[in-house]
């Protein structure tokens, strides 16, 4: 005969925890893959720069468009890789501590509800 497992406030937190973790995961997750076509995008770019034998090269920020040399749009674009090569890392970091916190939680439900709580996803 199975023993009911009395829910605390505590174990409500963990588990509100955990849902913020998994939602904060995902969305991670979605951002490193925006980063990574970003990267992507500024690799091709790189190369189509490198390779033109215009003079005056259009350069996109935001919706507008400005002219620039060749130097310069390299230049540009050798910051906006940077930058994007450091989001990318600081994204990969907060994935790393978001999935250890996800697990200790993990661990702590499951040694005090076994299999009458289910934290995986379908």
């Amino acid at each position: 005969m199975s023993e009911e497992v009395q829910v605390t406030w505590e174990d409500q937190q963990r588990i509100i925890t955990f849902g913020r973790l998994n939602n904060r995961f995902h969305e991670i997750n979605a951002e490193l893959t925006v980063q990574k076509k970003r990267d992507e995008d500024l690799e091709d770019a790189v190369n189509e720069v490198m390779i033109t034998d215009e003079e005056e090269i259009k350069y996109a920020i935001g919706n507008t468009f400005i002219s620039c040399d060749q130097d310069s749009c390299e230049s540009r674009l050798s910051i906006e890789q940077t930058e994007c090569a450091d989001r990318s890392e600081l994204l990969n970091i907060e994935l790393s501590e978001t999935q250890a916190s996800m697990k200790v939680i993990k661990e702590a439900l499951y040694g005090k509800f076994g299999a009458s709580i289910n934290l995986e996803e379908d």
